[in-house]
């Protein structure tokens, strides 16, 4: 059975001039073997200064490098490419884990792995060998710039590819990365071109516009396009292709890291409350206890927050060996298959977004007023969880499950089911 640990500190831990690189404590991650450990060290260096991150904002150039040297971005890389060959489930734990510590990292640590499921899902072999091998060989960061809603970015046929040209906005990751995954607009034929681009290439502006009060440093910047050229040999998806039940499994790859990234926040706040509580807080004058988590009330409240996230740990677990096994279906897979895959990932979705919510917020219910000062930095857990959650609304997702429950429809396959 998974635990709910307090495994890391969400005090803001400065590293003075005189004490060794953040990097000298960081091992890499040579095999699946080390995935666990280097991960768990990863998380530790992330909440060293997690608190001080977030009031600042901006890009965290340091914190990426760490998760560059860690290994990391090769976890879901197949081995004949030279990556680790690591599962999606084994994926899925790593990014809860490290939302435990910092959610805005975990994000561009995960969209980074979108990326390569969509060369994997949307490319040719061709493709996959060129992109992935040099992922590893130059220690490619990749962002994106797909947001679906925007159709601002238009693709031009040309007679050896295409010239993008517009703006996309939301393109997590895009800040400092290196290549970019991205869609346009192909007006002729009224479906999207999905094609990669070196985010530094010509034409390709890269803007560190984000402002939410959540999430501040996921680097998901505003991309401009003037005029690029893009080779037929870089689009993963030409425009006009209906795409198969198995390309599909782009979206719930995407949904899922959101639902992992909402649970591990959750999964962090509780830590941190459960450590304050335990450590700092003090029991209310009525409460007749020598200390505050002997408060049956406290207890309460505390056993509802695990009740949340071990339901919403075990479904999205589920969830994440349903996708899995799709996966590994490859084009055999048929709509049935896609359309309950999207139902696991849905329900998973759900349980994360409400428990994620539920303990970010309720929890200084708990550990009281002196909770609140800004050197423990706890809003971040709410702010974090509410602007993550507001990607797509829940209550669609709840009416794809009802229906189905009620008519047996699946939900269609598009950029959010």
């Amino acid at each position: 059975m998974t635990q709910i640990l307090p495994l890391h500190s969400t005090r803001a831990l400065k590293i003075d001039s005189d004490e060794p690189s953040p990097s000298a404590a960081l091992s890499r991650a040579e095999s699946l073997d080390d995935v666990p450990q280097v991960t768990r060290q990863l998380a530790d260096l992330l909440a060293r200064t997690a608190v001080d991150r977030d009031k600042a904002g901006g890009h965290a150039a340091t914190e990426r490098e760490l998760i560059r040297q860690s290994g990391l971005l090769a976890l879901t890389i197949p081995t004949r490419w030279g990556g680790l060959g690591g599962d999606w489930p084994t994926f899925y734990k790593v990014v809860r884990e490290l939302a435990r510590a910092d959610a805005a990292l975990a994000h561009v640590f995960a969209f980074h792995h979108l990326q390569v499921a969509s060369v994997l899902l949307y490319g040719d072999v061709e493709q996959q060998e060129r992109l992935l091998t040099q992922t590893i060989k130059k220690r490619w960061f990749w962002g994106n710039a797909l947001n679906p809603l925007d159709k601002r970015t238009l693709a031009l046929a040309t007679s050896g590819g295409f010239r993008i040209r517009g703006t996309k906005n939301f393109c997590s990751g895009s800040v400092g990365s290196d290549m970019m995954t991205f869609s346009a607009w192909h007006e002729p034929s009224s479906s999207a071109l999905i094609a990669v681009v070196p985010t530094k290439g010509p034409g390709v502006d890269v803007r560190s516009d984000w402002d939410a009060f959540g999430q501040r440093q996921t680097d998901s910047g505003t991309v401009n396009f003037h005029d690029v050229h893009v080779s037929r040999a870089d689009v993963l998806q030409a425009p006009g292709l209906t795409p198969s039940p198995h390309t599909s499994l782009r979206t719930l790859v995407s949904q899922l890291i959101l639902t992992n990234l909402y649970l591990g926040v959750g999964e962090g706040a509780f830590a941190a409350a459960l450590r304050y509580t335990k450590e700092e807080a003090r029991p209310w004058l009525t409460a007749n206890v020598q200390r505050a988590h002997e408060d049956p009330y406290t207890q309460h409240r505390y056993g509802e927050f695990r009740v949340a996230l071990r339901a919403a740990q075990a479904v999205a677990d589920d969830a994440a060996r349903t996708l899995q096994a799709a996966l590994d279906q490859g084009p055999a897979l048929d709509a049935v298959a896609r359309g309950d895959t999207a139902l696991a990932v849905s329900e998973a979705k759900v349980l994360a977004h409400r428990a994620g919510l539920e303990v970010s917020s309720q929890f200084l219910e708990l550990t009281g007023a002196r909770s609140t000062g800004g050197r423990y930095g706890f809003d971040r857990f709410w702010r974090n969880v509410r602007v993550h959650t507001l990607h797509d609304p829940v209550d669609y997702k709840l009416r794809d499950l009802g229906r189905h429950a009620i008519t047996g429809q699946y939900p269609e396959a598009s950029a959010y089911t």
